[in-house]
């Protein structure tokens, strides 16, 4: 009877689109630039340092920009929720881990991965800025350096060296939610960040999100590298 139920729930599902390209690319290509980012800076290769951060913040850029004018469910009015959605959320994950229904599935981000995107992109985006003026006193300057005062530059340095720990916190915090919903939901919420599709239960009320061309995706990353460029030859 239990391998019956599985099978008839398993049958009972459909695919929908979720993440378009341009959001599952900027994703992946995050990832990696942190990690260079990480692993340049504690082996003192600043030079690829500086360029994987002015990368990111090009990266950060168009993001922000693809939240307001992107695809469905990219954009930030999709997925960020106000306290008391956020707070019926969690209840209602709470009660389906006491055998409770479950909240209705979300496409894209729910009200609480909304948050965390937030406070990533957030942070991440401080970030980038602060290395635009931080400076080391010894070898390494920021290319925006020059153009600021001592004390600007004494706190952007700061700032930089405290948010990379706390930038790797939330790293950590979003891969250990990630690999909860894996184990403890069996929701695969990696894989539909790779192929840009998620299967849902086939009753539920939801329909495919709508997508913006691609080429309007290339045309805002171009005019973010672009501007990223700009602000660090005027630097």
């Amino acid at each position: 009877m239990v391998v019956g139920n599985t099978t008839n729930r398993t049958k009972a599902r459909r695919e929908v689109a979720v993440w378009d390209l341009p959001t599952r690319l900027f994703h992946w290509s995050l990832v990696l630039l942190v990690t260079v980012a990480v692993v340049s800076a504690k082996t003192d290769r600043m030079t690829i340092h500086m360029l994987a951060g002015e990368a990111i913040l090009a990266l950060l850029l168009f993001r922000l920009v693809w939240g307001l004018i992107g695809s469905q469910t990219a954009r930030f009015s999709h997925f960020v929720k106000g306290p008391r959605a956020v707070l019926a959320y969690a209840c209602g994950m709470l009660r389906a881990g006491r055998g409770g229904t479950e909240p209705e599935p979300v496409v894209g981000h729910n009200p609480m991965g909304g948050l965390m995107v937030l406070a990533l992109l957030g942070a991440l985006t401080l970030q980038a800025v602060a290395g635009l003026f931080t400076s080391d006193d010894i070898l390494v300057d920021g290319p925006l350096v020059a153009q600021a005062s001592g004390a600007v530059v004494a706190g952007f340095s700061t700032l930089h060296r405290i948010l990379a720990d706390g930038i790797l916190i939330l790293i950590g915090v979003h891969v250990l939610a990630v690999l909860a919903y894996l184990v403890v939901k069996r929701d695969n919420l990696i894989r539909p960040m790779v192929t840009g599709r998620k299967a849902i239960p086939a009753d539920a009320p939801v329909d495919s999100p709508k997508r913006r061309p691609a080429t309007l995706a290339l045309a805002v990353l171009a005019a973010a590298a672009g501007l990223v460029a700009a602000v660090v030859q005027a630097g």
